[in-house]
């Protein structure tokens, strides 16, 4: 009698080698090679063409007088000079980034660091400090740090949370059994992290570094301060010094397409393969690792970074407040411009969230040529200027929708065209951990693909999208140029009223801005950081 192959298998002995490269493919590819469902695709493709809205606008602006003109000064000198001067500046802050968010997040989560929750914690709280006020605060002590080193400083330590935010929730909900099954064959610590952990954290850490680029490309308060020429800084004197804008769109074209390369390059990075955990129940943490004789240097490390991110613009504005008083402080008009100020943020970020769910799910869930250019769409205007973006939206407005224009709408559009990445990163990144099996069983109990993403995708990666908007609402809150034009008639923020008393010299007078602004940032980003530990 022909004994079947099922019962032939001694029990407990592993599967053939074809059934389990059947189950790893599914795991990894599930959803890659079918069409994402409508309840996806036409959100998400409205969200794109929403995103793609101020390229329209250069278009339209930058071929005004020709294409011969606009070629000319694409193919300028300086506008190679510039090419150069962002990238450069964009290299060196994404790598800083990695080795600061990556370390703290290993640090934090892996090892027996002494308080690390709370070092995990004060380690989100860079997010609450706009770069133009880091700049600010390393100018007035350091008047040398200007230039490249300065505007490097000041970005690298405002923007390492991007990266050690994803990092660290990837290191929490990677299986440890991978990392001991390594050790056990004899591997070392560092071996198994290269090895076992590094490429389970890619998705994560790329995604970080790809939100540090388009923050770096897109930034104008700290180059600006730090009197450094890059695209923004380039685009913005543009606008400001002459009525034609063609040149400055031009400009800006390049830009986009420098956002697009980044994009297509994070896509290579992070992998086609997602890393989900498919055991039931919760997850085990991982033993912390001792660190011996290696305590106190890692203590000093996470202090040092957390002294020159949170610790010294914080003394610096306690300064200027000292030396400031009640006659150059307006606390009325401090209260309203906070008012003005958390309600714009909270409106920018529920839109940018809604808008991002469906452009997260499909990235994570249903990879793809179509899904790539979608994904790259909608962080298009990420890397324009808050002006450019600005100056698209009322362009439309006046032509095509006259009773938005100076109107709230319009500056809570701007926010979420400028800031759709953030959160489609950590929508992507939440989607991705979760396990694509409990769908595909949800589908096969005869779920529609709307109760599948509202009763199993949302609520797997509901975390991961608070986390985004938390993350969207902070850099609403300190976005500066689209909200100094886009703003209603007698509406300031406290980013604008910070830098009027800025630029007219009153620092005095601009420290309680800057400190309610941080202060206000400060507690999303607490809370982000407490959740994520």
């Amino acid at each position: 009698m022909t004994t079947a192959p099922s019962a032939a298998r001694p029990a407990g002995a592993p599967a053939p080698a074809g059934r389990r490269r059947a189950r790893t493919t599914r795991q990894e590819g599930a959803g890659s090679g079918r069409r994402p469902p409508l309840v996806l695709l036409v959100p998400a493709c409205v969200a794109a063409l929403f995103a793609l809205l101020p390229l329209g606008y250069l278009a339209i602006r930058s071929l005004e007088r020709g294409p011969g003109y606009a070629w000319d000064v694409i193919a300028d000198e300086r506008t190679l000079h510039l090419v150069g001067r962002s990238l450069g500046l964009t290299a060196v802050v994404v790598v800083a980034c990695l080795v600061l968010g990556v370390s703290l997040a290993w640090l934090t989560v892996r090892t027996a660091l002494p308080g690390a929750r709370a070092w995990s914690v004060l380690a989100t709280l860079p997010l609450a400090v706009p770069s133009y006020v880091a700049a600010f605060t390393w100018l007035a002590a350091v008047p040398e740090t200007t230039g490249f080193l300065g505007a490097a400083l000041a970005l690298t330590l405002v923007s390492f949370p991007y990266v050690h935010l994803p990092v660290a929730a990837a290191l929490r909900g990677i299986d440890p059994a991978q990392e001991e099954a390594a050790h056990s064959l004899g591997h070392g610590p560092v071996r198994t992290f290269l090895r076992v952990t590094l490429p389970q954290l890619r998705p994560a850490a790329a995604g970080g570094a790809l939100l540090v680029a388009l923050y770096v490309l897109s930034d104008f308060g700290a180059v600006s301060l730090m009197r450094y020429d890059t695209f923004t800084r380039a685009i913005h004197t543009s606008y400001r010094a002459s009525f034609d804008r063609t040149p400055a769109a031009a400009l800006s074209v390049v830009l986009v397409v420098m956002t697009v390369a980044l994009v297509a390059a994070e896509a290579r990075t992070r992998g086609r393969a997602g890393h989900a955990r498919t055991g039931g129940g919760t997850a085990r943490p991982a033993a912390p690792l001792p660190l011996g004789h290696w305590r106190i240097p890692a203590l000093a490390w996470c202090a040092t970074v957390v002294a020159a991110a949170v610790a010294f613009p914080l003394g610096t504005l306690g300064y200027w407040l000292t030396v400031g008083s009640s006659a150059t402080w307006d606390l009325g008009a401090v209260a309203e411009a906070a008012g003005a100020t958390l309600g714009v943020a909270a409106a920018g970020a529920a839109l940018t969230t809604l808008l991002a769910l469906p452009v997260g799910v499909i990235a994570a869930r249903h990879r793809g040529r179509g899904t790539r250019l979608l994904e790259q769409a909608a962080y298009a205007g990420h890397a324009l200027p808050g002006i450019t973006v600005a100056l698209s939206l009322v362009f439309f407005a006046v032509r095509y929708a006259y009773p938005l224009y100076q109107q709230l709408p319009l500056l809570v559009c701007a926010y979420a065209v400028l800031f759709l990445p953030v959160a489609v990163a950590a929508t992507r990144a939440a989607v991705l951990q979760a396990p694509p099996v409990l769908e595909d069983v949800a589908r096969s109990l005869g779920r529609s693909p709307l109760r599948v993403l509202r009763e199993v995708t949302v609520p797997l990666a509901a975390p991961g999208v608070a986390a985004g908007a938390a993350l969207t609402f902070v850099v609403c809150m300190k976005e500066l140029p689209a909200t100094l034009l886009l703003r209603p008639t007698g509406m300031d923020t406290l980013a604008t009223r910070l830098w009027t008393e800025t630029g007219a010299g009153s620092f005095a007078a601009a420290a309680p801005y800057a400190a309610v602004l941080i202060l206000l940032a400060a507690v999303p980003s607490y809370l982000l950081g407490r959740h994520r530990t």
